[in-house]
């Protein structure tokens, strides 16, 4: 499993601004950024450096942030590979709250909110390439 950090964010005009300005004022380097948002707010999923330091930052100055673990799987960039992994996750009973993909390098990179962190172990042995921990600031190179 890897850190992504999550903030809510109000749906109003520059709080995505004032988010991405605070980040940068505190050091923290963000790698990537995913948004999705309803009427009333938004929903800021960031790989940053330091994804516990950022969410602390962020809570003293009254964000709603906090770490969340997800698994990170390299991908085939081909028709059928997000099936495939998808298909072995249900296989495994185990369910998927969200997820999103993104290319990267010849192939792609699904990112998957699962509940339990023993499915790394099953993807791995059955030939997955899992992003390991220390990796995940090495995916936007």
């Amino acid at each position: 499993m890897i850190e992504q950090l999550t903030v809510l964010l109000e749906n109003e005009d520059g709080r995505l601004s004032d988010l991405a300005r605070d980040l940068s004022e505190d050091g923290i380097d963000m790698h990537a950024l995913f948004i999705a948002d309803t009427a009333d707010f938004g929903v800021a999923r960031i790989f940053c450096d330091t994804p516990r330091r950022a969410a602390s930052m962020l809570a003293r100055k009254g964000y709603r942030a906090h770490v969340v673990d997800v698994l990170a799987v390299r991908m085939a960039d081909e028709p059928g590979s997000l099936a495939a992994l998808l298909r072995r996750l249900g296989e495994c009973g185990r369910g998927i709250e969200y997820g999103y993909c993104f290319p990267h390098r010849d192939g792609a990179v699904g990112v998957l909110k699962v509940g339990d962190a023993s499915i790394e172990r099953i993807l791995a042995q059955e030939g997955f390439s899992v992003v390991e921990a220390e990796e995940v600031y090495l995916l936007d190179e």
